[in-house]
């Protein structure tokens, strides 16, 4: 029998903290505390970016590259990027390139970002219900789905980016954004269905606990791996689950760091 796609409003959200009943015998799985909206912290001085017109300038660039979904322009005209950022590339925060946080891994681009955040949008509703991230990284884009989204559960396996998404967040006490320590690959059971699921790393295959944990009517927006006539290469893929199957759609070429599982 399918499912209906459904609001958090539907089920109990389950409590926390949470635990991943595949890895309770190896490793905690933690979540983030509850967070409310209010005014952010100050920021360096000097630099300017605490700016609006600076976000602005990046969001009025977007949309001549061809973004023109209002609700993701305006979270990123609300998310301050230069405060999930090393404050050594601050400076760098509102260009379009991709930054390192640490551990191997990267910031995205705000043209990919808001690219995934487009697609994963294209359902027209005002506001996605429940969506899980795979990747928290540093919380730059679980922030922007806090804006855009009822609920969001977002899970990271390395516990170092984690513990400095949490960090990076805190300040902005968003009360419908939810950490996660855990295996991506296998998703996030309890919170299913969720109307959206986005990742933030490239997969081989397309994860079979992703598509059970879709609704039906949701949508998967991830990068994945496939082998070319040179090397390996990615291109974005776009999956719409529907009571009849999957519908899948592969876009343009991306570069995203690889998907792996456990936990470190």
């Amino acid at each position: 029998m399918t499912r209906r796609p459904h609001s958090p409003a539907d089920k109990a959200r389950p409590a926390f903290p949470a635990r991943l009943e595949s890895l309770q015998r190896s490793a905690p799985v933690k979540s983030g505390t509850p967070m409310h909206v209010r005014s952010l912290p100050p920021v360096p001085s000097g630099l300017g970016l605490d700016s609006s017109a600076v976000r602005h300038k990046l969001v009025a660039r977007l949309r001549q590259e061809g973004i023109t979904d209002a609700r993701v322009l305006a979270a990123l005209s609300v998310v301050e990027r230069h405060r999930f950022v090393y404050s050594a590339l601050v400076n760098q925060a509102y260009e379009d390139t991709s930054l390192p946080i640490g551990l191997g891994q990267t910031i995205s681009k705000p043209s990919v970002v808001a690219r995934m955040l487009a697609l994963l949008c294209e359902s027209g509703v005002d506001r996605l219900g429940r969506v899980l991230e795979i990747g928290t990284g540093c919380g730059y884009q679980a922030a922007l789905l806090g804006q855009l989204c009822q609920e969001v559960y977002s899970i990271e396996r390395l516990r170092g980016l984690h513990d400095k998404a949490r960090e990076n967040l805190r300040p902005l006490r968003l009360a419908n954004v939810r950490l996660l320590l855990g295996d991506g690959t296998e998703g996030y059971a309890p919170g299913a269905p969720y109307a959206g699921i986005i990742a933030a790393a490239a997969s081989d295959t397309l994860s079979q606990a992703w598509v059970d944990q879709l609704a039906v009517g949701g949508r998967l927006v991830a990068p994945m791996a496939r082998r070319g006539a040179i090397g390996t290469e990615q291109a974005l893929w776009v999956v719409d689950k529907t009571s009849t199957g999957l519908r899948q759609s592969v876009l343009e070429e991306v570069c995203f760091v690889p998907l792996k599982s456990g936990l470190a």
